[in-house]
This record gives structure tokens, C-alpha cells and sequence, in this order.
């Protein structure tokens, strides 16, 4: 996941126009003729439910469990790509389906697409991702060969279109109602967020420095700016100060230009992947005091450790892998009510991922996924 985060760039509006297409209201996946189209809007000739899905990105097995009680079976290959879901997911995985273990594996949409991969996996359909994926000489060849190619997207633009993306797959396996029940679950607890802060003015947006993969080098700092995850910091009433200077989805900002602007809110990410760096880790592999020592430890450097967030206690970390998730809405609710302690009081983030796990997951989120710091 971390590897292709820089590779989304475009930027998405945030507020009620946002809240409307993640209800997957304004747009169905259908042609009039009542085929399938895909994310780029291209229609799909195959009459599902189909047989094999190859997928470009592990994040779309998570997006499978939550419509499918067994999500391996519908692969005929992925992308192995196990940074993007956490080892310990997807050691989930393989204890729920072993097949996920020997399973054809093809190139992640992180790195270069390879049609010839595909093809000796075998797939009626090859789920791509939108903005990386195949060329379109590269779709000519895989359609040409019988494998129909279907763009999905839950990362460039999250707001926009992971409801349809989940739908279209619901509609690719067989499990519409599934994908229905869980869009209409997620589009729910969006309008509660996006109900509380429409009213509020700019004075009353906190600034927030989101350093992603906090402590993966002695450089400061990995950002997020303009799309993706900055737009989680909009829609929950914040002020991404990567925004003022970033003109892509992220990017690196100037320490003293962090320093400068002083937020109001600190956010570190990060994850197993940071563990060899010395950077800030956190998952269900460790405890909440082992994840908090190493927030502790990142929000303690030059420059960090004497921002106003974090002598005010307002220093919080969260999973890379929860933010760039077809999950997002409780990495949408951790946010909130971080950033409006106050006006989000009674929202709770870890009721709602228990509810995921019980109604739709078929392999469960264990464990923690964010963790505080107190005042200093």
C-alpha cells in the first residue's frame, strides 16, 4: 500500500457532493442495454456472475470479504502484494482459505503490469486499478485473448467511487446484495460526520500535519496533500496543512514550514513496515504500549517534539493500512473525532470495526489499529 500511495495524485473535492457518490447514489454501474460498465466507464461484456477474478492490488481481497464469505475462491491470481494488508491479515487469510498461499500471483498495480502473467493465470475478469493498471494496447491484448478488464478504484478517489467499485464487484461475483448492504452501512455513518461539520466555519477547523510513514528515514516529513487522504482531513472539518503547499496526493514538506504553521494536530502513520526503520509501528502484532512508545519516540525529534499538538496531547497514530482501506469509514471516524474531540464524543471508531467484522468481513480486523499519546 505504501508503494503506491505517491502514485495517486488527483484531487477530490470534499462535502456533501462527496457523501452522495460514496452512498453510490448518483450512478449506477450499468449500460442502458443493462450491462456492466467499469470505473472509466467502459462497458463490460461478460454476463456475471463470472467464474475467476485476477486482482492488482491485495486491498481488493479485503474489499471481497466484505461481500464474499470466502473471497479466495473467486481468484484466480493476485498481486501478493502482503505490505498492502499487513502480514498479519494476511496470515488471517491463509488460516481461512491455504489455497491463498500457492495462488498465482501477478504483478501489483504498484509496479509495471504484465499481460503475460495474467493470461497463464487465467481469469474471466482481470480487476485492475484506476490511474495505474494496464495500457490501453495492454486491455487490447487481454480482451483479444477472451480475459475482459474491469477498472476499479477505492484510493485515487475514495469518496467518489469505492461504493461503486464495491458494487460493480458485488455485481462481477454474484453478491450485489452484499455490496449494497455494506455501501449503505458506510454512506450512514459518512452523514453523521458530514452532518456535524457542515456548519462549522475555517476558525473552527484545527490544523492537521499528517506525516505519513512517520520515522521511515531521518527526513521529515512525508505528507499528504491535495486528494486521497487529505480529503479524510477536509470532510471531518480539518485543515490539512499539507494542502497549502502540496499539489499532488502526497509529497515531502519542510520541517521548518511544519514548524511554522505549528498545527494543531498531529498524526503519525505507519505500520509493520516501519518496524527496521525505528519509525512508528502499530497492528494487531503489537500491543497498545509497544505502539505507543514508538508514537512516542517519532513525536519526540528535532522540530516535532516542540510542535504545540504534541505538548498539548493532541498526538495520535494511526494504521497505514486502515487509511487506504475499503474500510476507510473507521479510519474516517478515528480521524473525527481527533480532530473534533468534542463534537465527536460519542462516536466510536472500534464499534464500528466490530460491526464490520461481525456483519460483512469474512476475515476479521484483530487487534489495534490506532493509538494516543497524553500531554507531555
Amino acid at each position: 500500500m505504501a508503494v503506491a500511495m505517491n502514485r495517486r495524485v488527483m484531487f477530490v473535492g470534499a462535502g456533501a457532493g462527496l457523501l452522495l457518490a460514496a452512498a453510490g447514489c448518483d450512478r449506477q454501474e450499468s449500460t442502458a442495454a443493462g450491462g456492466l460498465t467499469d470505473l472509466r466507464d467502459r462497458p463490460l461484456a461478460i454476463t456475471p456472475p463470472v467464474g475467476k477474478l485476477s486482482i492488482d492490488d491485495g486491498r481488493y481481497l479485503i474489499a471481497l470479504a466484505l461481500i464474499h464469505p470466502d473471497p479466495v475462491s473467486v481468484l484466480a491470481a493476485w498481486s501478493g502484494d502482503v505490505n498492502r494488508i499487513s502480514p498479519e491479515m494476511y496470515r488471517a487469510f491463509v488460516e481461512k482459505t491455504p489455497a491463498l498461499a500457492t495462488l498465482p500471483k501477478t504483478p501489483s498495480s504498484a509496479g509495471d503490469f504484465d499481460v503475460e502473467a495474467v493470461l497463464a493465470a487465467g481469469p474471466q475478469v482481470a480487476v485492475v486499478s484506476l490511474g495505474s493498471g494496464p495500457t490501453d494496447a495492454q486491455v487490447s491484448q487481454l480482451q483479444a485473448a477472451g480475459v475482459t478488464v474491469a477498472f476499479i478504484d477505492f484510493f485515487t478517489h475514495p469518496f467518489e467511487n469505492q461504493a461503486k467499485s464495491l458494487t460493480l464487484l458485488g455485481k462481477l461475483t454474484g453478491r450485489e446484495e452484499q455490496a449494497t448492504a455494506y455501501n449503505a452501512f458506510r454512506a450512514e455513518r459518512l452523514k453523521v460526520i458530514s452532518d456535524k461539520v457542515a456548519g462549522l466555519t475555517d476558525a473552527q477547523k484545527p490544523t492537521v500535519f499528517l506525516e505519513a510513514h512517520a520515522g521511515n528515514s531521518p527526513d521529515c516529513c512525508n505528507s499528504v496533500g491535495q486528494g486521497n487522504v487529505g480529503d479524510y482531513i477536509t470532510f471531518v472539518g480539518g485543515r490539512n496543512i499539507g494542502a497549502e503547499v502540496l499539489t499532488t496526493a502526497s509529497g515531502k514538506l519542510n520541517l521548518e514550514f511544519v514548524i511554522d504553521r505549528n498545527p494543531d494536530v498531529y498524526i503519525a502513520t505507519g505500520g509493520p513496515h516501519l518496524e527496521k526503520a525505528g519509525g512508528f509501528v502499530v497492528g494487531p502484532q503489537y500491543d497498545q504500549t509497544r505502539s505507543r512508545e514508538s508514537l512516542r519516540k517519532v513525536a519526540s525529534r528535532r522540530g516535532i517534539a516542540n510542535l504545540g499538538a504534541v505538548g498539548a496531547g493532541r498526538t495520535h497514530g494511526l494504521s497505514h493500512q486502515l487509511i487506504n482501506s475499503p474500510i476507510d469509514i473507521v479510519a474516517t471516524e478515528v480521524l473525527a473525532k481527533w480532530i473534533h474531540p468534542n463534537l465527536f464524543a460519542d462516536l466510536n471508531p472500534r464499534a464500528t470495526l466490530d460491526e464490520i467484522n461481525s456483519r460483512f468481513l469474512a476475515v476479521p480486523y484483530r487487534g489495534d489499529y490506532w493509538v494516543d499519546l497524553s500531554a507531555a
